[in-house]
């Protein structure tokens, strides 16, 4: 079967097609996508991750065409990080 993955940092994106074996879960998808090795800063105890923009849990089935994501941790500063750079 046919999925996406997708991960992005500050200056780095990457989402790459992958063929997984029917019965494959959010966590087989990253695993052999080769991200963990890509990106040593992931943790999945840490990192949510989900499909198509919904929050999903490691041992999720994926489904054809579907597209894993893996999200960064959220800075709770950033909003304020952000006025103070425009005023």
């Amino acid at each position: 079967m046919n999925v996406g993955v997708a991960y992005a940092k500050n200056a780095t994106q990457v989402w790459m097609k992958i063929e997984v074996p029917d019965g494959a879960t959010v966590g087989d998808v990253i695993e052999q996508s080769g991200l963990l090795e890509q990106f040593p800063e992931i943790d999945l105890e840490v990192n949510k991750v989900g499909i198509f923009g919904a929050v999903k849990k490691l041992h999720m089935k994926v489904q054809e065409g579907d597209r894993v994501e893996i999200y960064r941790p959220i800075n709770p500063d950033a909003e304020l990080l952000e006025k103070r750079k425009v005023t």
